[in-house]
């Protein structure tokens, strides 16, 4: 079996540029991501043109991360909160995160350890953007929250980095062409906040911003195989 034990933060691949492996799965996934749903994107204009910063948004099904990578910049490259423990079954993907190196590692088991802390330290100072789910979970149903983890705030105030509140709509039944709403807000500043009020802060933005959903009518090709794909 691979090892699952984690890299010392100054080993980790992170970083604000991208490398080359990372583009050409954008240039494959993204061309086609839009082939087979149609995103429709608000608040392109909240997200930062410098710096970096961390992006929380509600979390539904496999979707939501190809989504973030799709549609915010190549650089600073964002990167994921993933458990190497789950993904050493999983050959393919664990073979893609490793080479493309948009992850920072986190075990389950081991929460509240202080080694992913410093991991997500290291990316955001050299520069990287960290994409988290706060509900630690997919939600259980479309335009529900679950109660945020706020160690997305920690971090934040810690490193003095802009939250970026992004509602995501329409990925937890997949199928082909499906609209998927996506809005970003305007960046969240932890000057001022603890952890408690910018998680709450956070998790009111996205409530407002989400639009209530309504499921479409009409033929829903390939629903099962699209929706369980990852």
């Amino acid at each position: 079996m691979a090892s699952t034990a984690l890299p010392p933060a100054d080993l980790l691949p992170v970083g604000r540029r991208a490398n080359v492996p990372y583009r050409i799965l954008r240039l494959i996934a993204v061309p086609l991501l839009r082939l087979c749903f149609q995103f429709e994107v608000e608040g392109r204009e909240n997200i930062p043109r410098e710096g970096n910063y961390i992006v929380i948004a509600n979390h539904l099904n496999w979707l939501d991360e190809f989504a973030l990578l799709l549609l915010f910049p190549v650089e600073p490259r964002l990167h994921f909160l993933a458990n190497p423990t789950l993904l050493v079954t999983r050959r393919f993907q664990w073979w893609l995160i490793r080479t493309t190196g948009g992850y920072v590692p986190v075990v389950r088991e081991r929460h509240g350890d202080p080694a992913l802390f410093q991991h997500v330290d290291r990316c955001l100072e050299v520069g990287g953007a960290i994409a988290i789910f706060p509900e630690a979970d997919y939600g259980p149903t479309e335009s529900e929250l679950m109660p945020f983890k706020k160690g997305f705030a920690h971090f934040a105030i810690k490193a003095g980095v802009p939250v970026i509140p992004v509602a995501l709509s329409g990925t937890k039944d997949l199928w082909f062409r499906k609209r998927i709403g996506v809005v970003i807000g305007r960046p969240l500043l932890p000057e001022g906040q603890d952890p408690a009020s910018l998680t709450e802060a956070a998790f009111q933005t996205i409530r407002k911003l989400m639009p209530k959903y309504e499921e479409p009518p009409g033929r829903k090709i390939l629903r099962r195989r699209l929706t369980t794909l990852f």
